[in-house]
């Protein structure tokens, strides 16, 4: 099965003829509408959507499948996601999707193997990639910038890391870059 990404999750019912109502986690809000068929995280079908419009914070949907206010609300707190195979591939080769990197090789430009990306988080100052060392070694989490990551290699499987120093470490010889 294909990747899963997250689009939206379920805030409630909207009104009492079953409309729901989504808050997004796409660019585009009325993308979710546009999906048609959203999933649960475990890829069962969530909702199918007949239609929608714009909403604070989200959209506004209606599905066949849910038909009064207390069925829509029964559905609150439901993440939404889509399979990853349906996005469009990206315009350039070197573009990729955020969901692309998950589960690649995360090394150091000599090849010293750092593990692999969990997830890449975001808390509000930027994507974090969280790389998953192995062997019940602590999560490590890198900064998604052009300084830590120089380099996505997504046909090779991998991403080349430059990891910041960790305080408490010794600087490099010949002092701080």
């Amino acid at each position: 099965m294909s990747k899963l990404i997250l689009v939206g999750r379920i805030a409630g019912a909207f009104g009492v003829r079953g409309e729901i109502r989504i808050s997004t986690y796409t660019e585009d809000p009325m993308s979710v509408v546009r999906y048609k068929r959203l999933l649960c995280e475990d890829g069962s079908p969530a909702l199918v959507v007949a239609s929608g419009r714009p909403a604070k914070d989200g959209v506004v949907v209606r599905c066949p499948e849910v038909s009064d206010k207390d069925a829509a609300d029964a559905l609150r707190g439901v993440r939404l996601y889509i399979a990853r195979d349906t996005l469009p591939p990206p315009a350039d080769e070197d573009e990729f999707y955020l969901a692309d990197l998950i589960g690649l090789a995360a090394q150091t430009p000599e090849g010293e193997a750092l593990g692999s990306i969990k997830a890449v988080q975001n808390f509000g100052a930027g994507d974090i990639l969280e790389l998953d060392p192995g062997s019940g070694r602590p999560t490590r989490y890198i900064p998604f910038t052009r300084a830590a990551v120089p380099e996505v290699r997504i046909a090779e499987g991998r991403v080349i890391v430059v990891p910041p120093i960790e305080i408490g470490e010794p600087e490099p010889e010949g002092g701080p870059e």
